[in-house]
C-alpha cells in the first residue's frame, strides 16, 4: 500500500484513538527512515556534503561566538535502521551547536514598556514555531546583561523544562531576541531547516531525549543529551524532496483533523437532539434512535439519560390500579421502630413543592430519604471477623454499581472497627458522593467505616438505581462543605428527596432498566469491538508502510 492509498482508505481507520496523530508520527517516521520519497543514485551523498557542514558549524562558532555549552552525552538509540544509500550517521554535535537559554538577572522583571527586546519563553512556543502574542519585553539594560543568549531565524528551538523536545522554527520578526533558560537553540548551516526540524520532532530522536529525563523528579532535558542525539542525514537534495512531500502530506492530516472535528460536532448535536426526543417521548420507536450507531451517543449519556426518566416516572407507564405511592409511604412510617425513629432525630420540615427537582407522577410521591431507607449503621471489631469479606470504596465501580472483587477482613490487614452488612443491604460510600459509589450486596461481611450499609424500605434495586441517578447526585453533593475530603454524613443523607412510585411500578422500573442497561452494555462492546478492529488494521498497513523501502 502507498502512503496517498493510506489517506484516501483514512475513513477505515477515522475511529481509532488519536488517528491523525498517529498519522502524523508516521509521516515523520517515513521521513527520518529515508521512506518517504525515493532516493537518487546520482545526486550528492551525505558523506560528501559533511566536510562543508562541520566547517559551517565551526565558522559559526567564531563568528557567533557560541559554544557547546555541556559536553556531549552520546546516545545509541536501540533501533538502528538499515541506512539509505546516500544517506550517513551523524549525531546533533556533528554538525550543529546546542547552547541554553538564559533566565532574567536576578532581581530583574519584565518591562511594562514597550522596548525593542522581546523575552521568548516556552508558553510563546505553540505549534512548531513562536506565537507574537502576548510576548514579554525587557529593558535595554536588562538584555544587555542576557545579550549572548539569543536566537535567530536560521536557529531551531527546542524546549528542555516543563514541556520536553518541542521542536520549532523562529518567526523572521523574532531573529535576535532572548531565549528562555527553559529551552535551548540549535545553531546550525548546510541542512535544510524544515528537515531538521523533522527529525528532532521524530519518535526515533524523541525517544533518545526522553530516555533519562523521565527518570528524574524534576524532569529536565540536558543540553548535553540533545548534542548526543544520533539520526541519518540524507543528501541535500533529498532533504528537500522529503520537506515538500511532508509538508503536503500534514496539510492533508489538518484536512482530516478539520473534518473530524466537524463531523464529531454534528454527532454532538445529534446525539443531544436524540437524548432530548426520547426524553420527551420516550417510546420504543424513540428508543432506536439512540442505538441507531449513526447518532454516536456515548454508553455513558444513554446511563445517564435512562436513570433520569427512570426516577421521573417517563421510563414505563403508570397502572392506575397500582396501590399509591403516599399509601405505601404511610405504612411504612407506622412500622419505622420507635428507637430507629429517636436515632434518626427529630422530624423534618415537610418538604415545599417549589423546591422539588422536577413534577412526578399523581401516583408517585415525594418522600425523605429516612422515609424510605435506614441508615443501618454497625461498627465491629474486625478481628472477630477475620474471613469475612471486605468491601471498600475502591471495591465499586464508580457510577454504575458495580461490584469488583474483594478480599478478606485478613487479605486486607483491616485493623480499625468496620461496619457489618448483610446480604440484600444496599452499601453506599460516603466520601466523595460525586462518584456515585454504590451497591446492593448479595453475601455478608464488612465494609469501611467511610461506608453506610443501608436497609431499603421500600425495592432496594429502585432506590440503588435512584442513588446513581443525577437526581440523588446534585443533592448530595449540594449538601458537602468540605473540599479536601468531600464526605455527606447520617443526617444530611437522611433529608435527600426521593420519588418514591408504587411498590409494583418500581418492579416495573428496576426490569426495564436492567433489559435497557444491558442494550447499552451491548452497544459498548461493538464500539470497543470496531475500535479494536480499526486499530489492529491501521497498525498493520503501518507495519507495510515502514517496511517498504
Amino acid at each position: 500500500m502507498k502512503l496517498e492509498t493510506f489517506f484516501e482508505k483514512f475513513d477505515q481507520f477515522a475511529e481509532t484513538p488519536n488517528a491523525v496523530t498517529k498519522m502524523r508520527e508516521l509521516i515523520l517516521r517515513l521521513a527520518v527512515h529515508g521512506k518517504l520519497v525515493e532516493q537518487n543514485p546520482n545526486e550528492e551523498s551525505a558523506d560528501d556534503h559533511l566536510p562543508r557542514i562541520k566547517r559551517a558549524k565551526e565558522q559559526l562558532i567564531d563568528e557567533r561566538r557560541i559554544r557547546q555549552s555541556d559536553g556531549v552525552e552520546y546516545s545509541e538509540p536501540k533501533h538502528i535502521f538499515t541506512t539509505p544509500k546516500g544517506w550517513t550517521w551523524v549525531y546533533v554535535s556533528d554538525v550543529a551547536v546546542v547552547q541554553g537559554g538564559k533566565r532574567l538577572p536576578k532581581g530583574s522583571t519584565f518591562s511594562d514598556d514597550t522596548t525593542p527586546h522581546y523575552y521568548i519563553r516556552v508558553t510563546d512556543m505553540k505549534n512548531g514555531s513562536i506565537s507574537e502574542t502576548g510576548l514579554q519585553f525587557i529593558s535595554p539594560s536588562v538584555q544587555r546583561e542576557i545579550a549572548r543568549y539569543t536566537i535567530n531565524k536560521e536557529d531551531l528551538y527546542i524546549t528542555i523544562a516543563g514541556t520536553i523536545g518541542a521542536v520549532g522554527t523562529v518567526p523572521d520578526t523574532l531573529d535576535g531576541h532572548n531565549l528562555t533558560e527553559n529551552a535551548a537553540k540549535i545553531v546550525f548551516r548546510g541542512i535544510d531547516l524544515r528537515f531538521f526540524q523533522i527529525v528532532l520532532s521524530s519518535k526515533f530522536v524523541q525517544a533518545q531525549f526522553l530516555e533519562k529525563t523521565n527518570q528524574m523528579a524534576q524532569p529536565k532535558l540536558a543540553l548535553k543529551r540533545i548534542a548526543g542525539a544520533k539520526f541519518c542525514l540524507p543528501p541535500p537534495s533529498e532533504q528537500i524532496r522529503i520537506v515538500v512531500k511532508a509538508n503536503h502530506l500534514m496539510a492533508l492530516c489538518d484536512q482530516l483533523e478539520a473534518q473530524l472535528q466537524e463531523r464529531d460536532t454534528r454527532h454532538a448535536a445529534l446525539a443531544r437532539t436524540s437524548l432530548a426526543r426520547f426524553a420527551d417521548a420516550p417510546t420504543p420507536a424513540n428508543l432506536n434512535f439512540l442505538f441507531h450507531p449513526s447518532y454516536a451517543v456515548a454508553p455513558a449519556d444513554l446511563r445517564k439519560t435512562i436513570l433520569t426518566l427512570a426516577v421521573q416516572g417517563k421510563l414505563v407507564p403508570q397502572d392506575p390500579n397500582d396501590e399509591p405511592a403516599i399509601e405505601l409511604i404511610e405504612r411504612i412510617s407506622r412500622g419505622i421502630p420507635a428507637e430507629v425513629r429517636r436515632h434518626q432525630g427529630p422530624p423534618l420540615p415537610t418538604m415545599q413543592t417549589d423546591s422539588l427537582q422536577y413534577e412526578v407522577p399523581d401516583s408517585w410521591s415525594w418522600a425523605r430519604f429516612r422515609d424510605v431507607a435506614v441508615i443501618a449503621s454497625k461498627l465491629v471489631n474486625p478481628n472477630d471477623y477475620p474471613d469475612f469479606n471486605h468491601l471498600a470504596p475502591d471495591n465499586i465501580e464508580k457510577g454504575n454499581g458495580v461490584l469488583l472483587p474483594c478480599a478478606t477482613v485478613r487479605e486486607d490487614k483491616v485493623t480499625s472497627s468496620n461496619h457489618r452488612f448483610y446480604p440484600g443491604q444496599i452499601v453506599y460510600s460516603k466520601i466523595r458522593p460525586n462518584l456515585a459509589k454504590v451497591v446492593i450486596v448479595h453475601f455478608e461481611g464488612l465494609c469501611s467505616a467511610d461506608m453506610y450499609p443501608i436497609n431499603a424500605l421500600i425495592d432496594a434495586n429502585y432506590l440503588q438505581r435512584y442513588m446513581l441517578s443525577e437526581s440523588f447526585l446534585i443533592q448530595a453533593v449540594k449538601t458537602d462543605t468540605r473540599v479536601a475530603m468531600p464526605k455527606i454524613n447520617q443526617n444530611e443523607l437522611n433529608t435527600i428527596a426521593v420519588p418514591v412510585p408504587p411498590l409494583t411500578e418500581q418492579r416495573r422500573i428496576v426490569a426495564k432498566v436492567d433489559q435497557l442497561m444491558t442494550l447499552v452494555d451491548q452497544l459498548e462492546t461493538q464500539i470497543a469491538d470496531s475500535s479494536t478492529a480499526a486499530i489492529n488494521l491501521m497498525e498493520a498497513v503501518v507495519a507495510e508502510l515502514t517496511l517498504q523501502v
